[in-house]
């Protein structure tokens, strides 16, 4: 039973994406930052597999750099050999399932929980509440408002460093993937669908300025670009959402968004 790390993403598609693509809600992240190494986004990228008995990969995780390591699904025991194997890394934290998050904490050493999240995948996608307006993809002109838009929503998660907001916005604008919520005042709302990958698109980020909010923006922005996603021909489409945030927490679950899996993020920087 062992971990074969590598900046190989080639490497590591090879050897895990049968395993990634068994079960693509719960390895959604992990399929999205590989694709995104692919493609040249993600420099630095380190990935590792553990194979279990008789050498199957049974479990994956994915770093990108300044980030926390994303932990897929794996036993228990492999998240702590995993944190043992990382041992002496600058590691700012850890995210991924409860079990697997704290098994990987409690050998790392001292943590606090930094953020709660609940896994949803959609059941069947139910019409939300009219609001004025109409939904449209976001255009090369939008992408400084996005860019601020995401900007905020990264400050209000309180996500560490390591994303930048400017190249994201100009490539998922690019790529089409970024729903806009209008009014006869501008856009209001901001949603976004990441290209299929495994039959699988996760909706996120989704973002609403403060001002504009409490009027439904949020749902159906959310909405279409669930449309989207199935317009592409996603077989699952899933989100993640803060459980401190009742309020998305329920809109997810009215717009037909089950529960899944809860996640943990662990801050190592106590």
């Amino acid at each position: 039973m062992t971990w074969h790390l590598t900046d190989d993403v080639e490497a590591f598609r090879t050897a895990a994406h049968p395993f990634l693509a068994a079960d693509p809600a719960r390895n959604t992240v992990l399929l999205t930052l590989a694709q995104g190494a692919r493609d040249g986004h993600w420099p630095g990228a380190r990935f590792g597999w553990w194979t279990g008995p008789g050498q199957a990969v049974a479990g994956a995780y994915a770093q990108t750099p300044g980030m926390p390591p994303v932990l897929g699904p794996m036993p228990p025991g492999a998240a702590k050999e995993l944190a043992g194997v990382l041992r002496g890394e600058p590691l700012v934290g850890v995210n991924g399932t409860t079990v697997t998050a704290r098994a990987f904490g409690d050998a790392w050493g001292p943590y606090r929980v930094d953020r709660e999240e609940r896994l949803f995948r959609l059941a069947a996608l139910a019409e939300p509440a009219p609001v004025p307006g109409r939904a449209r993809l976001a255009a090369e002109a939008d992408v400084p408002l996005v860019t601020a838009w995401l900007k905020a929503f990264l400050d209000e998660v309180a996500l560490p460093p390591g994303l930048a907001a400017d190249g994201v916005a100009a490539r998922r604008t690019a790529a089409g993937q970024l729903v806009l919520w209008e009014t006869d005042e501008g856009p209001v709302s901001l949603s976004a669908a990441s290209g299929v990958l495994a039959g699988q698109s996760r909706i996120g980020p989704v973002y609403t300025p403060p001002a504009r909010r409490g009027r439904g923006y949020a749902a159906v922005a959310t909405v279409a670009a669930t449309r989207l996603a199935l317009e592409w021909g996603a077989e699952q489409v899933v989100l993640f959402t803060d459980l401190a945030n009742p309020t998305s927490n329920a809109l997810y679950q009215r717009l037909g968004y089950r529960p899944v899996q809860d996640h943990l993020v662990l801050d190592f920087t106590v």
